[in-house]
């Protein structure tokens, strides 16, 4: 993946007079504005304390740090992770487009529930291990690190379940991480042949399947892993005008790389979005901008019309979703998955306020190339079985992976896909016999 958007960096966005830093400076813009917000939230006392918190405690699915160490350590927690992962990035000398801001997204989102400098450190280290090995640059797998911190709870938990001493445990702990981002590279790229790339979450799909594995090892050798429910509930309206403040502020940046035209932006919609469907080299990274802004507000506004809570999961997962509208979501192939999450819990026993489905509905996102390949209705049963299925699997690995409806997206596209290509086949033999 590397290889080819080196080889299209010049067609859209970076042969039109811009330098291919822009999105390099909106993200650490990001970073600083998480900072700041940490900051205007709490005090430095305490939001060192809840950095700490974070530190020596559990993160196993759903694990508010909203709620564990306070919003304004949440937020710095976000903005830690975010700039050690934009670091990687330029220290990898990988451009920023579309994938970047997915995993850079991906991780602030996640840092404000189960990701923390520390327990990804060990993941990092073993993608770099894997890459040192096979005597390949360690960009080349950059994504599959970054994305592959998903497992960073296990490293904690590791820590936990281990009946050895502190320092034993700590070092079995940061070995599992290593192992962890050891194997998610091949893993990876045997999973997204699986899924044909119907669903954006790949590295969520072989993390879900290796955190099972592990789990049942674990289970095996007498330590059970539980999951947990802490959630933060009600909607602060500070938080909620501030993302629409920062959404507008990128979708006005975006307009300002774009001179003002819509066209780029417009022309995202024509594409399905099926991975790899970069948008910042197909259309320009003013264009993928403005699509992400629109993408945040559209998770805002879902959430805040159906009564939702924004909790740190639920205002990680909308950082998620704005990360991904630069790597094949936008609102033309999302919002068919979303209204199959909305209208599934209709009928299903699940309230739109309960906590994994608030998150399964901002987590369709993932599933928008199916919508963009099939249609509005194929799009509609995905995000209808993506609501059923992801209330299921987090038991399967303890919770460890924070990537569960990753796995749940995989799932669906492994499952949905094939009987999508049938009917389409068969549709296509008809026309051609009418001819």
């Amino acid at each position: 993946m590397i290889k080819w958007m080196k080889e299209k960096g010049n067609r859209k966005g970076y042969g039109k007079g811009l330098n291919g830093n822009e999105l390099k400076r909106f993200s650490i813009f990001s970073a600083l504005a998480l900072l700041a917000a940490a900051f205007i939230c709490d005090s430095p006392q305490n939001i060192l304390r809840g950095l700490w918190c974070f530190v020596v405690s559990r993160d196993a699915l759903i694990t508010d740090y909203f709620v564990l160490g306070g919003q304004g350590a949440a937020f710095c927690n976000a903005a830690l992770v975010m700039l050690l992962c934009i670091f990687l990035v330029s220290r990898s000398k990988i451009p920023f487009t579309g994938p970047t801001m997915a995993a850079l997204f991906i991780n602030a989102g996640y840092a404000l529930w189960g990701k923390n400098p520390v327990n990804i450190l060990p993941i990092l280290f073993g993608t770099w291990l894997y890459a040192k090995l096979h005597r390949a640059h360690f960009g080349r797998y950059i994504y599959i690190a970054l994305f592959g911190t998903g497992l960073a709870p296990f490293v904690t938990e590791i820590v936990y379940l281990m009946p050895f001493s502190l320092p034993v445990d700590m070092a079995l702990a940061a070995a599992a991480g290593i192992v962890i981002g050891f194997l998610l590279p091949p893993l990876s790229a045997h999973t997204a042949s699986m899924h044909m790339g119907y669903s954006l979450f790949n590295v969520g799909f072989s993390a879900g399947l290796l955190a099972f594995v592990m789990v049942c090892v674990l289970e095996a050798l007498g330590m059970k892993s539980e999951t947990v429910l802490l959630w933060r509930t009600g909607r602060p309206m500070p938080l909620v005008i501030g993302l629409f403040v920062y959404f507008l502020a990128a979708f006005l940046y975006g307009l300002y790389l774009e001179k003002g035209r819509l066209k780029n932006f417009l022309g995202i919609f024509r594409h399905p979005g099926r991975a790899v469907a970069d948008f910042v080299l197909m259309e320009g990274p003013g264009a993928a901008l403005m699509n992400m802004a629109v993408i945040g507000a559209l998770c805002v506004s879902y959430i805040f019309l159906v009564g939702g809570d924004f909790s740190g999961p639920v205002t990680g997962a909308v950082l998620m979703a704005f990360g991904f509208a630069a790597f094949g979501a936008h609102p033309k192939n999302f919002l068919p998955v979303l209204a199959g999450v909305y209208l599934f819990n209709l009928a299903s026993r699940y309230e739109h306020g309960t906590p994994g489905i608030q998150l399964a509905a901002l987590f369709g996102v993932g599933l928008s190339p199916i919508a963009g390949q099939f249609g509005a209705l194929a799009g509609v049963a995905a995000g209808m079985l993506h609501s059923a299925i992801v209330m299921c699997t987090a038991e399967m690995y303890g919770g460890l992976n924070l990537y569960n409806n990753g796995f749940s997206a995989g799932i669906v596209a492994i499952f949905l896909v094939p009987v999508l290509e049938s009917f389409e086949k068969h549709r296509e033999m008809r026309r051609e016999k009418e001819k």
